[in-house]
């Protein structure tokens, strides 16, 4: 029993001249004819567009080399992850600042990542032939020894893909800042969308109806001669001090849901609190904030913070199937975390229109997290984290 364990834990164990193996190895013997276009393109190109530089062809051959070198770096990027398990990361399409072939030729020119990509073309070929002989070598001769001698030179493979070809910290953080931004006008486009569809349909609506009644009041009551007259404009007046208190319930609504404020004069633990007295789970939200202490979280903050859990909780009313649900913040370090969590069924997913994709866009433009956990049957947990101070604030 004991021998047919050995075997089958033997059996299980990936081969040292496996499948990785020969990947790595196919790798290495390409690396030469690969390089060999690679540093032809390279020196072509930059060569003759450097030297026509001060004439009107000069710029945009030395662009289109870059190009080249660019997509080239791309090839190798596709490579290193298929046959050495790299990890490196795929940069952003290069996004000219002007529009036309002009604003093209300067990203071009501008682009880090264009020039270290022509870099690596032109080391490319002595790797190249370096990669190629050892590895023939090793085929040949240095078979006992040919896993962790392949295993040497990938490494040394990934090393150079991964420092001439990554998108540096700085391209990676605008991509990021760019896209937060996209967030941030997306989302403030729909609140004024949603406001202005208010607006229009509800309080505005009720006061226009409000200055009819009062107008045909006014008429009645001129012409008022008997007591039926004088009861008809009454009840006018009365239908129109109706209309508005609705309007102006209305109006308190949408300034609660632009900004309550109960939030800016007594700060998240009172406001959360209000939204958990409205959510219509059976058995109640429970909420627990902590925030160490009388300091505040910066107002835009506090403000993202507040909208994320009255979502949540919206959803949880709406979806969950919940019976009870909590509410748990709390303050650490520098940073804000937000725990809404519901023993409904579950199965709740960013892409299946349920609104939580928006609320990670929110709190990913301060730099946040947002993460669900929702298995089938349930329960389920959302967890934001976010910034104490945003950037603004900290300056």
């Amino acid at each position: 029993m004991k021998d047919l364990a050995d075997r089958e834990a033997e059996a299980a164990r990936p081969s040292l001249y496996g499948p990785r193996l020969w990947l790595q190895v196919q790798h290495l013997l390409l690396n030469l004819p690969l390089g060999i276009a690679g540093f032809v393109l390279t020196v072509v190109t930059l060569t003759v567009g450097l030297g026509l530089a001060l004439t009107v062809i000069g710029l945009p051959v030395l662009a289109a080399g870059l190009a080249g070198s660019r997509w080239l770096g791309s090839v190798a990027r596709r490579r290193a992850r298929h046959a050495l398990g790299s990890d490196v990361a795929e940069p952003g399409p290069l996004t000219p600042a002007r529009t036309g072939v002009a604003g093209r030729i300067v990203a071009g020119l501008t682009d880090s990542l264009s020039w270290r990509s022509a870099v690596y073309g032109v080391l490319l070929l002595p790797w190249g032939i370096i990669g190629f002989a050892l590895t023939l070598v090793l085929l040949i001769v240095g078979w006992p020894v040919l896993p962790w001698a392949i295993g040497g030179l990938a490494a040394l493979d990934r090393m150079l893909v991964g420092s001439l070809l990554c998108p540096n910290a700085l391209s990676v953080r605008v991509r990021e800042l760019e896209d937060d931004r996209g967030a941030v006008v997306d989302t403030a486009a729909a609140d004024l969308r949603r406001i202005e569809r208010d607006l229009h349909d509800g309080a505005q609506a009720r006061l226009v109806a409000l200055a009819m009644d009062l107008g045909l009041a006014k008429e009645k009551l001129g012409e008022a001669g008997t007591a039926d007259e004088v009861a008809a404009a009454a009840r006018m007046v009365g239908s129109a001090h109706g209309e508005v208190k609705l309007a102006l319930q209305e109006l308190r609504d949408l300034a609660r849901g632009i900004h309550p404020a109960v939030l800016t004069d007594r700060g998240l633990d009172a406001a959360l609190s209000a939204v958990a007295a409205r959510c219509t789970v059976p058995g109640g939200v429970r909420v627990h904030v902590d925030l160490n202490g009388t300091d505040r979280p910066d107002p835009a903050v506090e403000g993202i913070a507040y909208f994320t859990v009255s979502e949540l909780l919206t959803n949880v009313s709406r979806h969950s199937g919940a019976h009870s649900a909590t509410v748990d913040v709390r303050r650490a370090d520098d940073r804000l975390l937000l725990v809404v969590q519901d023993d409904g069924h579950g199965g709740a997913d960013r892409g299946r229109g349920s609104g939580l994709a928006g609320l990670a866009e929110r709190v990913g433009a301060v730099d946040g997290v947002f993460a669900v956990e929702s298995p089938a049957g349930g329960p389920t947990a959302v967890t934001v984290e976010l910034p104490w101070r945003t950037r603004t604030a900290r300056g």
